[in-house]
């Protein structure tokens, strides 16, 4: 296979922190790893935006406190205006309402940075494939917020717009399925939980996603919640 092959293939980098050193840090350690390739360092919000749209990485590392433009602000134009590019937050803040900004700006992942090197190897692969990753911490920061959402939000009544009960729309596979979802498992923690192969995983959250109407993973923890489907 030739060089420009197997550049080809790498997973494309964009690093964000406001820290030189950090920023130092995380390129030379993933620039290690064979299928990856840092196209680029930003050290504000700003400038992430700016050398996302030249360089187009497929996955962003994303700190949140940053001078001139945020984490979560940068985030959600990265997202919305570069749909194939991923974003992984890495960051010192775990506030709940920084964790739920960030997700519901769209990235995601969230790791903070006392994350293990491998952890954070593994988890830019996670988000390259498509799935979400959140520390155990992180994702009950996330899942208590979405159900403050739901006790708060209109009675059934006033909300003639919501979704049926996804009881009622998946089977009972799709809806453990889901559940796991919610509680951020990636597809193949839920293969090995439901003795399923991570494909088939793949293709029940696929066909989960069309049944609710859902454009992300974040969206289907969020319906569950709002369902009322996670303890």
């Amino acid at each position: 296979m030739s060089t420009e092959g197997t550049s080809a293939q790498r997973i494309r980098l964009l690093i964000v922190d406001d820290q030189p050193l950090v920023r130092r840090g995380l390129a030379l350690m993933l620039s290690m790893e064979p299928d990856m390739e840092v196209v680029g360092e930003a050290g504000d919000g700003i400038e992430a935006i700016e050398l996302a749209r030249q360089r187009r990485p497929d996955v962003v590392l994303m700190d949140l406190h940053m001078p001139r433009k945020g984490g979560v602000g940068a985030t959600r134009e990265i997202t919305a205006s570069l749909p194939q590019t991923r974003v992984l937050v890495l960051t010192t803040l775990e506030a709940e309402q920084s964790v739920f900004d960030a997700v519901r700006a769209g990235a995601m992942a969230y790791l903070l940075k006392d994350a293990t090197e491998q952890e954070v190897i593994e988890t830019v692969r996670a988000v390259h494939r498509g799935e979400s990753r959140m520390t155990p911490q992180i994702a009950r920061k996330v899942l208590d917020q979405f159900r403050r959402m739901a006790a708060t939000a209109p009675p059934p009544e006033h909300r003639r717009e919501e979704p049926q009960d996804p009881a009622v729309l998946l089977t009972e596979k799709e809806n453990s399925v889901l559940q796991l979802i919610a509680e951020g498992k990636s597809n193949k923690q839920i293969g090995t939980m439901l003795s399923l192969a991570e494909g088939t995983v793949k293709n029940y959250v696929s066909r989960i996603m069309e049944k609710l109407h859902a454009g992300s993973r974040t969206e289907l923890a969020v319906i569950a919640l709002r369902q009322r489907r996670v303890e």
